[in-house]
């Protein structure tokens, strides 16, 4: 059973990896794929977390450029997005961030969203985007380009540090609290 578990959650993880490079950015769209390089740094490659703590490090300037979960996860304290990172990870690639609240089948289509509890996300990094699942708590952004994908909602409040900052965003997603700046 141990071993059906373990082969379930890679088969998972493999999946994760394989689409959620698929940001539906209309520039990301019409480039093709960067070659691979022999150098991997640890931005390059994609967080998948189960757990609190792995989130809140994942998430951090020390993170990764894309943070998937496996499950709802729920931290106890304040999170901070931080740091640039650029898309796939290559300097080359515009600076972009995702926080991918689902999972995914072969041809991209979402076959599970999960939940992110926490009592305040702060978004410090630019062009993040949230795609799949909710986010349960009040979301402050500090950064430009923050993008609430159609697939993704927060159930708590949505803050803007500045106007600039808010007309800056993309909320095709769904707010249920008040969306201000603040």
């Amino acid at each position: 059973m141990k071993l059906v578990k373990v082969l379930m959650v890679a088969g998972i993880s493999a999946a994760l990896l394989a689409g959620c490079g698929n940001n539906n950015n209309a520039a990301n769209d019409a480039a093709s794929p960067a070659p691979a390089t022999e150098q991997t740094d640890a931005t390059s490659a994609a967080s998948i977390v189960n757990e609190a703590d792995a989130f809140v490090k994942a998430v951090s300037a020390e993170g990764t450029w894309i943070v998937a979960t496996l499950n709802d996860v729920t931290v106890e304290q304040d999170v901070t997005v931080a740091g640039e990172f650029h898309d796939k990870g290559l300097a080359e690639n515009d600076v972009y961030r995702k926080i991918a609240l689902y999972a995914q089948d072969a041809d991209h289509n979402i076959t599970a969203s999960y939940t992110l509890t926490v009592p305040k996300l702060t978004v410090q990094s630019e062009n993040l985007r949230v795609q799949g699942g909710t986010i349960k708590g009040d979301v402050y952004v500090e950064a430009n380009g923050f993008n609430l994908h159609e697939s993704a909602k927060i159930e708590g409040n949505l803050y803007f540090a500045s106007e600039e900052v808010k007309t800056s965003a993309v909320i095709d997603g769904s707010v249920s609290g008040e969306t201000a700046v603040q």
